[in-house]
């Protein structure tokens, strides 16, 4: 069967039919020899799509570009955008093309899009290609977020076009085709509020409800049940992301969706050592996307989103932002709500217990270890008492601060109902062994666009099972012991 044949290729224009004004209809640069790198057969299937069709010849040019499904409209989408907190009036995809929505085995519609396929309208001066690299790092983070239950847009393929893209270095050039809920952002509200036509704004707010919170179009004033519902999708998110260790890295409004999916890998890193300040990213010189600056930064991109919306919530434009407000700001307890819920379960509390919880952030944040660690020798220490702390124990310096905490836990937990053994277990659910290390990424993505994809390959098989432990697999459970500096990541365009 060819590409042509497949239910793949019954791509809808749903977007494209919906919101004129929003995108403009664009082709993909040539490919002059596309090759396979790296198919997500999970994925795949998940989609209702046929992966030895996708393999094929006709199915790798789709994914590169270079051929155009039956149904598809090509578009480059439009939005604007906070980055860094200055105002860009129009960003939109300068490298990237949506090529259509695929209804996946449960009915859902999710986009396919493709990043890395060269220069649009919008594009600002850069070639809009993307070295193998960075496309190979949204491949594995996004998985990984994926296996970690994390909402997240993920990679379906990662193709080489023929062609060598110039950056820090010369590497293969690549399109990754990524499917999300939507690719809708705070900075496509932004755009639509900015071009001053009602009726733009309005078409897109009418079909985010209908596409990502449809409770919204029953309320009184629909718009600002959206906005409630993005902000409790949010928070949760964050909330998330906080509890893996995970720094986005360029939290720009255009990298937050409407959907509460995790998009744009670009700079983003997993946490080792616990330490609030955690930076990756080149370009973040101020700290502003700092690990435990994440939820205040969320706040003031949906303040944004709120602002957007205004004209739509209410006629009065101070009725407007006083009903705006009063939702943005309850982003505060509703992300604390979820964060609260979060390290209860990580740390196996059924009850409440505020302050041991305080507690813990204030002893992680003096002693610095290693997050992912720590929280996994948890269920350890839960099962063995004093002799199976040695896990924890070992990943601090104040040993008698971390025992003293430990044994209120421990308490804690002997005072549940439910069996210590039962909450260990239930703690390794959630406490993940392997998250994605950074050197470990790193060598894979060398080894990569050196020709060798077994370091990469095996690296996306541990992440995907990330919480169960395995004989052999050590090294993907510890950070980096030749540390000799803070690791940066850099944007890969």
């Amino acid at each position: 069967m060819t590409v042509a044949d497949a239910r793949p290729l019954a791509l809808d224009d749903w977007f494209v039919r919906d919101l004129g004004g929003l995108y403009r209809p664009w082709q993909a640069a040539p490919a002059p020899g596309p090759e396979l790198v790296a198919l997500n057969d999970d994925l795949a299937a998940e989609l209702g799509l046929d992966a030895e069709a996708l393999r094929s010849p006709e199915g790798v040019a789709v994914l590169a570009g270079a051929a155009v499904p039956a149904g598809a409209t090509p578009v480059a989408m439009a939005y604007a955008g906070h980055q860094f907190g200055n105002y860009s009036p129009r960003l939109g995809d300068g490298r990237a093309l949506l090529l259509g929505e695929l209804t996946d085995a449960t009915g859902r519609k999710r986009d396919l899009h493709l990043k890395g396929s060269g220069r649009t309208p919008f594009a600002r001066g850069g070639d809009g290609k993307a070295p193998l690299a960075p496309m190979l790092r949204e491949y594995v983070i996004g998985e990984a977020m994926h296996a970690l239950g994390i909402p997240t847009t993920r990679a379906l393929a990662v193709v080489t076009t023929g062609e060598q893209v110039i950056r820090e270095t010369v590497q293969p050039g690549a399109v990754l085709a990524r499917v999300a809920s939507s690719h809708l952002r705070v900075g496509t509200f932004q755009y639509a509020a900015a071009t001053g036509d009602a009726d733009v704004l309005r078409r897109l707010t009418d079909h985010a409800i209908t596409r990502h919170h449809p409770h919204a179009a029953e309320a009184e004033r629909p718009a600002l049940a959206l906005l409630e519902a993005v902000v409790e999708a949010q928070a949760s998110l964050i909330a998330q992301w906080m509890a893996v260790g995970f720094v986005h890295g360029v939290m720009n409004t255009d990298n937050m969706t409407i959907s509460g999916e995790t998009i744009d890998y670009g700079p983003c890193a997993f946490m080792d050592a616990f330490d609030v300040a955690t930076v990756f990213s080149s370009i973040d010189q101020g700290a502003r996307y700092a690990y435990g600056n994440q939820p205040r930064v969320a706040a003031w991109n949906l303040a944004r989103f709120a602002e957007s919306l205004l004209s739509l919530i209410d006629d009065d434009a101070d009725r407007a932002v006083e009903l705006a407000t009063e939702v943005v700001s309850s982003f505060g307890e509703r992300y604390t709500r979820h964060w609260s819920a979060v390290l209860h379960t990580k740390l196996g509390l059924t009850e409440e217990d505020p302050q041991l919880v305080q507690d813990l952030l204030e002893l992680l944040s003096a002693q610095h270890p290693d997050h992912t660690r720590f929280f996994r020798g948890l269920s350890a220490a839960a099962r063995g008492g004093d002799d199976g702390a040695a896990p924890v124990r070992d990943l601090v310096i104040d040993r008698e601060a971390v025992d003293a905490w430990l044994a209120r836990w421990r308490a804690a937990l002997d005072a549940q109902e439910r069996p210590v053994e039962e909450t260990a277990d239930a703690m390794d659910r959630v406490n993940p062994v392997y998250v994605p290390r950074n050197h470990k990424v790193e060598e894979a993505l060398a080894a990569a666009v050196a020709g060798d994809l077994v370091p990469f390959r095996r690296l996306v098989d541990v992440l995907a099972d990330p919480f169960t432990e395995r004989p052999g697999l050590e090294e993907y459970a510890r950070p980096d012991p030749a540390a000799t500096a803070p690791y940066v990541t850099y944007c890969g365009t």
